[in-house]
C-alpha cells in the first residue's frame, strides 16, 4: 500500500496555530456562545509531544460525571433516591476546580504553541502575574523540570513548569 493511500483526506489546517487551529476555533466559539463555559474551558486534548489527538468516541467523563455516577450507585445499593443534594453539590466542586500558578521567572515566562522549548512563542506573561492552570505534562527539560503546564488565560497556551509556582494544589495531568 502506498503511503498517499495510508494519509488521511480530511483537510489539515494551517495557520497561526498549526494543528491546534480547528480545536482552538470550536473552544473559542463555545466560550463566547455561553457565558457558563467561561469559567472552566475545555481545551482540545493534548498528547504528551504537545499534538491535538482525536477523540476515539464520545467526550471523556468529567469528575463531576463521575461523582454523579458514584451516588446514582450508591443509591441504588441503599435505596435511598437516585442522586441527593451533597452528590450534586460535590460533583459541581468537582468541576469547578481551577489550578492557578504564579510566574516567577524575573524576564517573564514565553508561552509557546507546544510543550518544548523549541516550539513558537505565542505570547508571555509578566513576573508575578497569576495564571490559570488547565493541566500538566511531560515536555523538554527547563532547569531540570520537564512538567509543562496549559494555560487557558485567553488563548492555549504552554508554560515551563520550571517558572511557574503553584497556588494550592498541584495541576491534574492531561
Amino acid at each position: 500500500m502506498s503511503q498517499r493511500s495510508l494519509r488521511s483526506s480530511a483537510p489539515r489546517l494551517r495557520g497561526s496555530f498549526g494543528p491546534y487551529a480547528a480545536a482552538l476555533a470550536v473552544a473559542a466559539a463555545a466560550l463566547t456562545a455561553t457565558p457558563a463555559l467561561a469559567a472552566v474551558p475545555t481545551p482540545p486534548p493534548v498528547s504528551w509531544n504537545g499534538h491535538v489527538d482525536t477523540p476515539t468516541e464520545g467526550p471523556a467523563p468529567t469528575d463531576a460525571d463521575e461523582a454523579a455516577a458514584e451516588a446514582n450507585e450508591a443509591a441504588e445499593t441503599t435505596g435511598a433516591p437516585e442522586v441527593t443534594e451533597a452528590a450534586e453539590n460535590e460533583a459541581e466542586a468537582a468541576a469547578a476546580r481551577e489550578y492557578k500558578g504564579r510566574v516567577i521567572a524575573r524576564s517573564g515566562l514565553l508561552l509557546r504553541d507546544r510543550p518544548t522549548r523549541s516550539s513558537r512563542v505565542i505570547g508571555t506573561a509578566a513576573y508575578g502575574q497569576i495564571v490559570h492552570i488547565f493541566c500538566k505534562t511531560r515536555g523538554d527539560n527547563v532547569n531540570g523540570n520537564d512538567r509543562w503546564y496549559l494555560l487557558t488565560d485567553g488563548n492555549w497556551a504552554w508554560g515551563s513548569a520550571a517558572y511557574i509556582e503553584n497556588i494550592g494544589q498541584a495541576p491534574r495531568w492531561c
